[in-house]
């Protein structure tokens, strides 16, 4: 009769509990990882959106340079093509010059006698604690950490030839984030402008 009792009060063995324990530690060192990409990419939100807006801006300035008959069409190329304006290779983040377009050889270095926006780059504002722009609180941060590439391409059309009437244009803004360990980071924009509006 003894013996009956016992075999039905069996418990967990001590090697079914280390197994267990062995499970649940992978999971939460699972868990632990995935918190601390999620902390990284949220740290690199903000540089990640500014790369994307100084893209963009460097596209709309050209494209309203096209429609406004600012510059020809002839312009629209980089410096290696002549009469080709814009620049090649990566270059700083400037404030434009006096033609309004970005990295073209007339642009001009920020305010580098400000002591919360050392150049050359300009700053960008942004509100403070109140959440209210133009207050005492704004926080500015210099894009000295921003460069931007303008690579403006021939394209061919189906014969060969090179097209007279299309070009590609990419903009590259490459950044490096203390949060992702100073590793260089780029944002990429491609667009096509006709000579046509």
């Amino acid at each position: 009769m003894r013996r009956s009792r016992a075999k039905q009060q069996s418990g967990i063995s001590v090697i079914e509990a280390m197994i267990s324990m062995v499970v649940l530690t992978v999971g939460l060192v699972s868990v632990l990882g995935l918190f601390s990409i999620a902390i990284a990419s949220t740290h690199s939100a903000k540089e990640d959106l500014l790369a994307k807006l100084l893209s963009v801006e460097a596209l709309e300035s050209i494209f309203t340079a096209r429609n406004t008959s600012q510059i020809t069409w002839d312009q629209i190329q980089n410096t290696a093509t002549i009469p080709g304006i814009f620049q090649t290779g990566l270059q700083n983040i400037l404030d434009p010059g006096p033609d309004g377009l970005v990295a073209t050889a007339d642009d001009v270095q920020g305010n580098v006698t400000d002591p919360l926006c050392p150049g050359p780059s300009p700053c960008l504002t942004q509100p403070g604690p109140d959440g209210l722009m133009g207050t005492a609180d704004d926080v500015r941060v210099p894009l000295n950490n921003f460069q931007r590439r303008i690579a403006i391409t021939q394209l061919l059309n189906p014969d060969g030839s090179v097209s007279q009437s299309l070009r590609q244009i990419t903009v590259t803004v490459q950044y490096t984030a203390a949060s992702s360990g100073n590793i260089p980071r780029s944002y990429l924009v491609t667009a096509y402008i006709s000579r046509y509006r």
